[in-house]
């Protein structure tokens, strides 16, 4: 699967998805969204693909953030447990700048792999804007480090982000996808039940953020919209008869 935007294989269990536009610094806009939105479906619905690793194309940057000529309304439907319920463990793999919605992204991974490139950046409040999403993190890391990043919008490294918690291992630039590829195949050879249980307790354990759950509300509206039932819903109402509902 592909939309030029975000590819998708598999690979022994191992679902790999990336943001594929190097040339733009796999900058977020409608169609990265989108990509994600897609590729998190076909993972929840694949009966072999147990684990995902989320990477992005080149090595300057997992992503530079949302594009700024064409910035996307919609970024929560790209979001692993917003957009889409996403309950299959998820590891990020990120080289170089890890900016706006890509730190949102990596917010919702389980376990986060960096090259020593990597500089994490949530500038935000530097361009006059927040979309809120990213106030998650403070459920993550401690809260005086994460209110540091947001409210300064300033970078910090790959080895600073492994003291406070948030990186599970720095490695260099070209062992980044082979250990990122270790760890899921280790998890790809565990009983998926469990493992899938475990994320869903941890995940109503963390706290979630207003944003968050907004996204998650606007998620659940989004499905019903595009639903049979809706469709069938409106047919009926114009053709003056009792619908015939099917709950899809």
């Amino acid at each position: 699967m592909s939309n030029n935007a975000v590819s998708y294989r598999s690979q022994e269990r191992i679902a790999i998805i990336s943001i594929d536009r190097a040339e733009r610094m796999n900058r977020i806009d409608g169609d990265v969204v989108e990509g994600l939105h897609a590729a998190w479906h076909r993972f929840m619905a694949s009966e072999e693909d147990r684990v995902a690793v989320l990477t992005g194309a080149g090595t300057k940057a997992f992503t530079a953030g949302a594009d700024l000529k064409a910035p996307p309304s919609n970024l929560y439907r790209g979001i692993p447990g917003v957009g889409v319920a996403v309950d299959k463990p998820v590891i990020g793999a990120v080289a170089g700048w890890v900016v706006g919605g890509g730190m949102v992204l990596t917010t919702m991974c389980d376990i986060l792999v960096a090259a020593d490139n990597a500089r994490f950046s949530y500038p935000e409040v530097k361009v006059g804007f927040t979309g809120g999403l990213i106030s998650n993190l403070a459920a993550r890391i401690p809260h005086k480090i994460a209110m540091e990043l947001l409210l300064l919008g300033e970078a910090i490294d790959a080895r600073r982000a492994y003291e406070v918690g948030y990186v599970n291992k720095v490695v260099a630039v070209a062992d980044l996808m082979p250990t990122a590829m270790h760890y899921a195949a280790r998890i790809a050879a565990t009983a998926p039940l469990p493992s899938r249980a475990l994320k869903r307790f941890v995940l109503e354990t963390l706290p979630k953020s207003p944003t968050e759950i907004a996204g998650i509300a606007r998620a659940e509206v989004d499905t019903i919209f595009a639903s049979e039932d809706w469709a069938e819903g409106r047919s009926a109402f114009v053709q003056k008869r009792p619908p015939v509902y099917r709950g899809k």
